[in-house]
């Protein structure tokens, strides 16, 4: 068997399972701590490496082919800027009155840009494939701007945070590798991707393996099993999750979208860059706030994978 062959086998093992891989990732940091809190200074390199990886399935012409109704762009930054933010932060105040640090995590978490991963679910559920790369790529193109405005309007002088500090870091981990990776595909016309892919993509899901164990590592003594905090907000990323999910589904079918594009609108509405989210929030945050991305983490793609079964189907029986 050629290398390229066992790395490609690889990838498809590790895609099969990636419900896992978050998973695997937190129970590392967790249980041992002293061993992988010394990858945490490197995360956000690490997630670079993430991000060109998925940044080299990206072309600049798939703005162009989504271009044609930019109500759809109106919407999904109407839905993740504004909308969810605001029902996140209701949610988060209510449930945990007078822990400002908590309520930040959440922000944080539906301030970040939508997933890449999300390109993968939408291909799976044969959603528009151009649209949600025109998601991505948009989101994550405006997401030192973005992200550092939403987490500052919602909240405000709740709590202390270097903006800058915090758009400087998503240039560096977003989007120049993501400008990198668009650059190579679009002037090697495909070829660079085609040989650099077969490797790099079992990497990136390794190294999030490792960026999530170096992160929970540093928090580990807040991730304990006996801590009831801890299943509530559990529970609440779950809840808000699949509320993503939903809403995103609603307002697509309320937009009268067609099938494929509702799907990669929920999608897109509903995987949040939960990784970018954990390394800011280990950066720039007091530690309680790296919690709800962290088990936010845990959940989002068996979420993804259930309730986007549900839409999908929900929403072709209501075709016929």
């Amino acid at each position: 068997m050629k290398p390229v062959d066992a790395a490609s086998k690889v990838d498809a093992f590790l895609s099969r399972f990636m419900p896992l891989v978050p998973i695997s990732g937190l129970v590392l940091g967790v249980s041992f701590p002293d061993t992988f809190r010394v990858i945490a200074p490197y995360g956000p390199w690490l997630f670079g490496t993430m991000t060109l990886s998925g940044a080299l399935k990206l072309k600049a012409s798939d703005i162009g082919k989504a271009a044609s109704s930019p109500l759809n762009f109106v919407l999904y930054f109407a839905v993740c800027r504004i909308l969810l933010p605001l029902v996140v932060l209701g949610v988060s105040r209510l449930v945990f009155t007078g822990d400002p640090d908590i309520v930040a995590g959440f922000v944080l978490v539906y301030a970040v840009p939508t997933a890449v991963s999300s390109f993968v679910w939408v291909t799976i559920f044969k959603g528009d494939i151009a649209l949600v790369l025109a998601f991505i790529l948009m989101d994550t193109i405006l997401a030192p701007f973005l992200t550092p405005f939403t987490v500052r309007v919602f909240l405000g002088t709740a709590i202390s945070i270097d903006i800058m500090g915090m758009a400087l870091s998503l240039v560096y981990m977003i989007v120049i590798p993501t400008i990198i990776g668009i650059s190579l595909n679009e002037f090697s016309k495909g070829k660079v991707p085609e040989v650099i892919n077969p490797w790099l993509s079992p990497l990136s899901k390794l190294i999030m393996t490792m960026v999530i164990a170096g992160n929970s590592a540093l928090v580990a003594h807040l991730i304990r099993p006996d801590n009831p905090v801890i299943w509530i907000i559990f529970a609440v990323c779950v809840c808000l999750n699949i509320f993503a999910f939903i809403f995103g589904k609603f307002i697509a079918k309320t937009a009268k979208m067609d099938d494929d594009k509702q799907t990669a609108f929920f999608l897109a509405t509903g995987l949040r860059n939960n990784s970018a989210a954990m390394v800011l929030g280990i950066q720039f945050f007091p530690p309680a706030a790296v919690l709800a991305p962290v088990l936010g983490i845990i959940s989002q793609h068996t979420l993804a994978g259930l309730i986007g079964k549900f839409l999908v189907r929900k929403g072709k029986e209501d075709e016929n």
